[in-house]
């Protein structure tokens, strides 16, 4: 996976004032239960499309964001080492910023991408884990429908 210095490298431009990043990382513990690392699986083909889509979305919901670098690790990440990576550049701050929140909460949401904690021996079982995200002020798990024949998304 690229590194974050990479990644920033890539959506520098001389046009752009901001870039944005978020730089998603394995901590090391869950509940009282200390983590080893996080292992992840996707299907590579939709994920990679998903993931496209979004970003499509995201400069067109942010039409001043330049260029965009979106990456996630598959397999296995150790503590403090980073799973995902997204940065935005654009010629001021808040298309940068919007546009990195988007592009977090649409790939939680979206993305064929699922996550199993190991923990340590003691603390139980590995455990897959479901993305649970922010709606309206509560954490609930969000379900995103695509109606393809409309370009419309809806969330419930």
């Amino acid at each position: 996976m690229p590194s974050l210095e990479e990644c920033t490298s890539f959506v520098s431009d001389p046009s752009c004032g901001a870039i944005s990043t978020f730089t998603g990382i394995t901590r090391n513990n869950f509940q009282g239960k200390q983590v080893v690392k996080l292992s992840y699986e996707g299907y590579v083909p939709m994920a990679e499309r998903e993931l496209g889509k979004i970003c499509t979305e995201a400069t067109q919901k942010y039409p001043s964001i330049v260029k965009i670098a979106a990456v996630h690790v598959l397999g296995d990440c150790p503590v403090e080492a980073a799973s995902v990576i997204l940065c935005a550049s654009s010629p001021h701050r808040k298309d940068a910023m919007y546009g990195v929140e988007f592009l977090i909460d649409e790939l939680k949401a979206r993305v064929p991408i699922w996550k199993r904690e190991v923990y340590r021996e003691g603390d139980g079982e590995s455990v897959w884990k479901e993305n649970i995200e922010w709606f309206q002020g509560k954490q609930q798990r969000i379900m995103v429908k695509a109606d393809v024949n409309n370009n419309e998304t809806l969330s419930s």
